[in-house]
């Protein structure tokens, strides 16, 4: 596919795969790009911003996050809330820089990047685009340094984001289906598929209290993972969610 025609506002594609740029202290704009600015938060970035912070995922959702207009009208997505100080920094700014930088959110990781994924199709799997974005505030393209698209994303430590991010790009795409017509908007269906894919400790005792994992076959090393890894138990959640939404089976009843 072109994806010039596609491409928003601002936005280029990566020729060669290869981009000039670097963010340092340095630059004038330093810490510009964490303020006043509209960050979309993925199943994932919950988990490791709530880990960071060392609270439950339901407490972070009420403290850090607004709800917005997802992808399409049939699933609400999430945003960062700004502090209402003057400049609307993001409440991790400190004094230095990123007071989370070790379990910053994705969209943080990847700029100046942006990374689209394009669905080709039941079974076809997906495509990946990356946009490099054109700021009029960020010096950091002006600096000599240069990167590949593999070496950012190693450099940036995009890998786990990444496979989740497409995790929930499938699931999300399979919820534009509108698999919940007929119950409205936040409803009982809607409201499981919110617990389970932004409120991931909420969705552990709910497992366990309806012992959902002994319900299906599932290899012991799998149960086990899922029973200490928070990214496990969303990968198995989307899973869950797909088979009880009448999608893709990819679990299978004892």
């Amino acid at each position: 596919m072109d994806t010039k025609e596609f491409l928003p506002p601002e936005r280029t594609r990566v020729e060669n795969d290869l981009f000039n740029f670097h963010c340092h202290s340095g630059v004038s704009c330093y810490l510009s790009c964490c303020r006043n600015v509209d960050m979309l938060l993925f199943p994932y970035d919950i988990i490791l911003l709530k880990q960071q912070l060392n609270i439950a995922s339901s407490q972070f959702l009420q403290q850090f996050v607004s709800i917005c207009e997802g992808s399409h009208p049939f699933f609400p997505g999430l945003k960062l809330k700004m502090n209402a100080d003057e400049g609307q920094p993001c409440p991790f700014l400190g004094d230095k820089g990123c007071t989370v930088y070790v379990n910053r959110p994705s969209a943080c990781r990847t700029y100046p990047l942006e990374r689209g994924i394009e669905h080709l199709g039941p079974g076809r799997g997906l495509r990946v685009h990356y946009f490099l974005t054109h700021h009029p505030y960020c010096k950091g393209h002006g600096e000599q340094r240069r990167y590949s698209i593999r070496q950012w994303e190693r450099d940036q430590k995009l890998h786990d984001c990444n496979y989740y991010n497409d995790l929930w790009g499938e699931l999300d795409a399979f919820f534009a289906s509108n698999p919940w017509a007929g119950e409205g908007k936040a409803g009982p269906y809607q409201q499981l598929a919110f617990m389970v894919c932004y409120n991931v400790d909420t969705f552990r005792d709910y497992v366990e209290t309806h012992g959902i994992l002994n319900q299906f076959q599932l290899r012991k090393d799998e149960r086990q993972r899922i029973a200490r890894d928070d990214g496990s138990l969303l990968q198995f959640g989307f899973r869950w969610l797909e088979f009880i939404l009448g999608g893709h089976k990819k679990l299978f009843k004892k």
